[in-house]
């Protein structure tokens, strides 16, 4: 599988996707984001491990920016600027997630068949949580009145 940890840049397949970030010209970044997002959602068959490591690598990038959200760290994301993404991404980011935890996903299998499967997922629920915080009913319920 090429990965040495949990973290949405720790496998191969991150690490040459934040490397093609890297040599996208600067203007097309957000675009290689976003369709890389669209791929993983509009897959109909079996997702492959490639296709789910490069989109969790992207709704971690998106996520980075969210209030709450993890700046990537590691040396193996991306090293050039990245533009501010825009808001529509976090729901593409939400759904390309579940998508690659959801069933005919070679990464959730794999990830399912080792003891650190549960830890992988929660990594997943993080990221998604970010993305979609839920609303407090309470703040909703203030804006009613």
């Amino acid at each position: 599988m090429g990965t040495w940890d949990i973290g949405p840049f720790e496998n191969d397949m991150a690490a040459d996707f934040a490397y093609t970030l890297d040599e996208t010209a600067p203007d097309k970044r957000e675009g290689l984001v976003r369709a890389t997002l669209s791929r993983t959602i509009q897959a109909r068959d079996y997702l492959e491990s490639p296709e789910c490591a490069e989109a969790v690598a992207a709704a971690a990038l998106i996520a980075a920016q969210c209030p709450g959200g993890e700046p990537i760290s590691t040396s193996y994301g991306p090293e050039e600027a990245l533009p501010a993404f825009a808001d529509d991404l976090r729901p593409l980011a939400v759904e390309a997630l579940d998508r690659v935890a959801a069933e005919k996903s070679e990464l959730a299998e794999l990830w399912d068949e080792t003891p650190s499967g549960p830890t992988w997922r929660q990594s997943i629920s993080r990221l998604r949580v970010v993305l979609a915080p839920e609303s407090n009913p309470q703040e909703e319920a203030l804006f009613d009145i």
